[in-house]
């Protein structure tokens, strides 16, 4: 059964467990074969390289934007990325290969950096498609290590491991991402070999111009689009679990088996990603599986995300939501009748690209929840010159879902939970479909929330 899979960066860490739970898991000799992993880069190395994710420390990237020599930052990668070569030195990887490699790769993309940066010294050309460039260039140095790292491994243990590098160092062929993997995969047999293939690749249109840090995730999509395998496959550091076992306690939750694409999308848009919602995409449209794997607990069968799962009993799925967004509320006296109220909002929002999770509206205030970090000042400046009064309150938002939780009575009994725990409700929403009810409430109430909703209906 050809299979492909993703290994995200924290359990890429942990490599000696991807190599005994994943890749050598029940299988030996043919039977490792037929299965293509897309790697991301070690935990922490894509922050070295760019910026820190959750903090926004700034990595090499930022040097070069901002006109400073990124060469030492790059020397400090390169010594960073052996000392993780020389931690897996007990796995069989061989140092001195491994760190001429990285070497070498990383002084390659020196040179492509020079010349972008004299290029941006010179003033002649646009700072955005640079900048981009060099984003791209960075962000490929740490699935390119990785995955060497990983296929050097298997081989020394005379597994057939191909090292498949989309990032297109020296390739000058102008491929669009989708012809860089077709022709890649053309010329390879994936019934005598296990695939180890960068998350990062490289195409005409860019990859991280639309989807930035979850560029990984999309090129594991595009492959299994291509290849169209019986089961695409991401192993995480943890379960899709009913709810989030570090606020309510391990013990009261338990992993969601089945659910279905939708409820996936639910989860992405409240930051729970599963799946990058733009990555799902191809697989749901193409009616290929998606299964989420524990790498700790390479027993359990996980989550299977079809597209026509609906659950036989009415039942909520997950209880999950975040604390950082922000609403923001649109009062204006002369919106009652007023036809065309909400477009104006939206065009604002649409001008500075922020997106909204949640939306309600009464006769004469529209209330809009955003996340804070998509919060810009002159958006609000803008909402002002056209509408009487707006406000702003952080906010935290608490959803529960399900394939199938039209039930009599949930809606009642989920306010009811956090009535009795003092909790108000801001405002609250549920579309037609009735696959997400949302709560919207004070911040410092969320994980106090997650714990009633999960007493009660979870």
């Amino acid at each position: 059964m050809l299979t492909v899979e993703k290994i995200g960066g924290t359990s890429m860490s942990a490599l000696s467990e991807v190599i005994d739970n994943i890749i050598f898991y029940n299988r030996s000799g043919e039977e490792l074969y037929n299965r293509v992993f897309v790697v991301s880069a070690f935990s922490g190395v894509t922050n070295l390289l760019l910026e820190d994710k959750k903090t926004g420390e700034p990595g090499v990237y930022h040097r070069l934007a901002n006109n400073e020599d990124f060469h030492q930052p790059l020397q400090q990668l390169v010594f960073r990325l052996k000392e993780i070569n020389q931690s897996y030195s007990h796995l069989g990887l061989e140092l001195a290969a491994a760190n001429t490699f990285i070497e070498n790769h990383v002084l390659t993309a020196q040179g492509y950096l020079e010349n972008l940066a004299n290029i941006l010294a010179s003033g002649y050309v646009s700072r955005e498609g640079i900048l981009l460039a060099a984003r791209e260039i960075l962000a490929s140095i740490g699935e390119t290590h990785s995955a060497f790292v990983l296929t050097s491994i298997l081989r020394k243990r005379e597994v057939n491991a191909v090292f498949v590098d989309l990032g297109g160092f020296g390739d000058q062929r102008p491929f669009t991402i989708d012809q860089r993997i077709k022709e890649t995969f053309s010329a390879i047999d994936l019934n005598t070999c296990i695939c180890i293939v960068t998350g990062y690749a490289k195409g005409t249109e860019g990859i991280m111009r639309e989807f930035d840090r979850g560029y990984s995730e999309v090129t594991f999509s595009k492959i299994a689009g291509i290849l169209r395998p019986e089961e695409a496959i991401i192993h995480k550091e943890y379960h899709l679990s009913t709810a989030d076992p570090g606020i309510v306690g391990i013990e009261n939750v338990k992993p969601v088996g089945y659910t279905n694409y939708d409820i996936a999308d639910q989860l992405a848009d409240v930051g729970m990603e599963a799946i990058h919602p733009k990555a799902s995409k191809p697989l749901e449209i193409s009616g290929i599986n998606l299964r989420i794997k524990n790498t700790f607990e390479p027993a359990h069968p996980g989550t299977l995300i079809t597209r026509e799962y609906v659950s036989v009993l009415k039942r909520v799925e997950v209880i999950t939501g975040i604390d950082k967004f922000l609403l923001i509320d649109v009062y204006d006296p002369l919106m009652v009748g007023n036809v065309g109220s909400d477009l104006q909002i939206m065009q604002i929002f649409a001008k500075h690209e922020v997106s909204y999770t949640f939306k309600a509206t009464s006769a004469n205030s529209i209330s809009i929840v955003i996340w804070e970090s998509d919060f810009k000042d002159q958006l609000i400046a803008d909402l002002e010159l056209l509408f009487e009064k707006i406000t702003l309150e952080p906010v935290a938002m608490v959803c529960l879902l399900g394939s199938n939780m039209d039930q009599p009575g949930l809606l009642a009994k989920s306010a009811t939970a956090l009535a009795r725990k003092e909790i108000n409700i801001i405002s609250a929403g549920v579309a037609l479909r009735k696959v997400n009810i949302q709560f919207i409430i004070a911040r410092e109430q969320f994980k106090t929330a997650i714990i009633a909703l999960n007493d009660v209906v979870g």
